[in-house]
């Protein structure tokens, strides 16, 4: 194993070494009983917006795509795109549909979420993973209104993904 790969897979090794979750228990909707923790990171980034006409035709502020980077003990271990997706350096990667949430701790932050998985790539890391959440948000929920259609603007946010496997 080159240098270059045995780094980023030690430093993803003691990424899940370390606290698996939020010391209180998640909320219901977001919870997974039964599943264990795979790996736990830390994501900066931002949600990107697209000024739309909305339903009653007014323009407003839709949500397009995270960008956000996963850190593990403040490296770099990986990115979180649209679909939603992840993707680590060890080339694994998994897609998501979310399928519970939970408000965010104020009214800034977007809401913490379960993700089941829906389908993966490459091999690795998240090649067991079955469900995701995101939890810890702060930040990016985008306020204020839009006044040109296809306009984008984001909006800074953090969260922590916890990444789980049945049994």
């Amino acid at each position: 194993m080159s240098i270059k790969l045995a780094v980023p897979c030690l430093m993803l090794l003691a990424a899940m070494a370390g606290p698996a979750a939020a010391a209180e228990p998640l909320p219901d909707a977001i919870a997974a009983p039964g599943e264990t923790v795979v790996l736990s990171v830390h994501a900066e980034g931002a949600q990107v917006y697209d000024c739309k006409a909305a339903a009653d035709g007014k323009l407003a502020w839709a949500f397009r795509e995270p960008v956000a980077t996963l850190l593990a003990e403040g490296k770099t271990v990986g990115r979180h795109y649209a679909g939603p997706n992840w993707e680590l350096a060890d080339g694994s990667a998994v897609a998501g549909k979310a399928i519970g949430n939970a408000p965010g701790a104020t009214a800034a932050d977007i809401p913490w979420l379960k993700l089941e998985v829906a389908s993966r790539r490459g091999s690795g890391i998240l090649t067991p993973v079955t469900t995701v959440q995101r939890i810890n948000t702060h930040g990016g929920k985008l306020d204020g209104a839009c006044d040109t259609a296809g306009e984008f603007k984001s909006a800074p946010y953090s969260a922590d993904y916890i990444f789980l496997k049945k049994g």
